[in-house]
């Protein structure tokens, strides 16, 4: 195979400085030589991204420079090009030229095999991330640029620990609008994410002498560690049609971590009568229930189940986030607290913000505007049409696998055929595709039952020109009989 180099040194040190300079970057491919010459600059090109050697985001050379630099046709390189943006490995764009796509190669990577070599998969369906490429960049500038403009010179100092009083202020009214949340400005406090939040509330029960929380049997490992890190000891509670069996809080945990209206990751909203009881355990007991109102907004099929807070709102927690609706990085989340323990999560959290103020101002800005309502409305258009293009799929190519807890959310449990499910994992991980069990990160360790086997998948990562070669690679798999024993 001869190797050709994107700046070869045989062309003349005055071209290789205008191509370098225009383009900003070398190039190291080794494309087959011969008839095959698309095909193989193509696969060369894939492999370097598949590699991680060309990150999400870089800008690839003009189809004319790439061609110069490799001494064959524009139209090669520009049909290798095309090829790659209808397969979702690059996107190309008027003004901003060819780049390799935000979501294949993702940061973080399913385990390996034992024994074999690691890979970037070429797409990530697992559950719990939004698609970052459709971040609102354009209005969320414009909301900053307002927020900045019209906020006072305090705003950039240390500010209060609760967070900024036009961001607390706007999701007041949002919450008690879009959720049925009975919220106070005092009473709410801003935080950096989800995990924070919960990191801060099991400091506070740590102080007030508890030592024990009751969790769902089904969940995230990350919230539990956080629990244990605390010092707090987890009891699992039960789960079956009906959501998770609150009757077991009467073995006495001081709070309760739930996710009511759409029970992380099975799906099923807690029953009404569970509800009740959840809210009667709290105020007999004097308990804390912790609302996880994770995907709240993302509701497909009915009307959405309004929050659990707005039953008891001087026993319950109420914790959301920006993290679904816009994105991780924003690293904005928010505490709807009773009256009772206000103040001391604002104390537990510290003397100073610890969240940006130009962040908190523009997200406050957002929501006045009324662009996070547009915002979300055209995801949740966008969301649930992936998730009909996944249930669609499936019954066509696998229908041996159900799917289900899709009414609402981002993602979907796909129940597997008994003992396939690490086998399907790792089949789709062989064809580039990263997809999560069950078991064992969303099983708490402690629960009694056995988890079935089952995959936990995610729509929500993969940007709109990625979802149908992602979702053509996972029919693939589950359509396999000598993967899943269903002929």
């Amino acid at each position: 195979m001869e190797k050709a180099w994107a700046t070869p040194p045989a062309r003349p040190a005055s071209a290789a400085r205008t191509t370098r300079a225009a383009l900003g970057i070398d190039l190291h491919l080794e494309p087959a030589a011969g008839p095959g010459l698309r095909r193989g600059l193509t696969d060369a090109l894939r492999e370097a991204v598949r590699s991680g050697r060309l990150l999400p985001g870089t800008r690839l050379p003009s189809s004319r420079s790439l061609a110069a630099d490799l001494a064959i046709a524009r139209n090669t390189v520009a049909d290798a090009y095309a090829d790659l943006v209808a397969e979702g490995w690059l996107t190309a764009r008027q003004g901003s030229g060819t780049r390799v796509a935000t979501g294949v190669a993702p940061a973080r990577q399913p385990e390996p095999p034992a024994g074999t070599a690691a890979h970037l998969p070429a797409y990530d369906l697992r559950a719990g991330f939004p698609d970052v490429s459709a971040f609102p960049r354009t209005e969320w500038l414009k909301a900053a640029r307002r927020a900045l403009t019209a906020a006072p010179n305090e705003a950039f100092g240390y500010g209060d620990p609760r967070g900024r009083v036009e961001l607390r202020t706007a999701l007041a009214a949002y919450l008690a609008r879009a959720r049925g949340v009975r919220a106070d400005p005092e009473r709410i406090v801003i935080c950096a994410g989800f995990s924070h939040g919960l990191s801060l509330l099991g400091r506070l029960l740590r102080a007030r002498g508890a030592d024990t929380v009751a969790v769902e049997s089904y969940g995230l490992d990350e919230h539990w560690q956080l629990l244990t890190a605390a010092g707090l000891r987890q009891v699992p509670l039960p789960f079956d049609e009906l959501g998770t069996d609150t009757r077991e809080l009467a073995r006495g945990p001081a709070a309760v971590l739930l996710t009511p209206s759409h029970q992380f990751p099975m799906g099923v909203p807690l029953h009404h009568d569970r509800r009740a009881a959840v809210v009667d355990w709290a105020r007999r007991t004097g308990g804390l229930v912790l609302e996880d109102d994770y995907d709240g907004e993302f509701r497909y099929d009915r009307r959405p189940v309004g929050a659990l807070q707005g039953l008891a709102p001087d026993e319950v927690v109420y914790l959301g986030t920006a993290s679904k609706s816009l994105a991780p990085g924003l690293r904005l989340a928010w505490m709807v607290l009773p009256p009772a323990v206000a103040g001391q999560v604002a104390a537990v959290k510290g003397g100073a913000d610890t969240c940006g103020a130009p962040d908190q101002l523009t997200l406050a800005e957002f929501i006045t505007s009324g662009g996070y309502d547009r915002h979300v409305r055209a995801a949740r258009s966008r969301y649930r049409r992936r998730r009909d293009a996944l249930v669609r799929a499936l019954a066509e190519r696998a229908p041996a696998i159900r799917v289900t807890g899709i009414a609402a959310g981002l993602h979907a449990v796909l129940l597997l055929p008994p003992g396939t499910g690490r086998r399907v994992v790792r089949a789709a991980a062989e064809r580039g595709l990263a997809v999560e069990g069950l078991v064992p990160r969303h099983r708490h360790p402690g629960a009694a039952a056995e988890a079935p086997d089952a995959l936990v998948l995610g729509y929500g990562t993969p940007p709109d020109h990625a979802w149908s070669g992602a979702l053509d690679i996972l029919c693939t798999v589950l359509s396999d009989p000598a993967v899943t024993g269903v002929a």
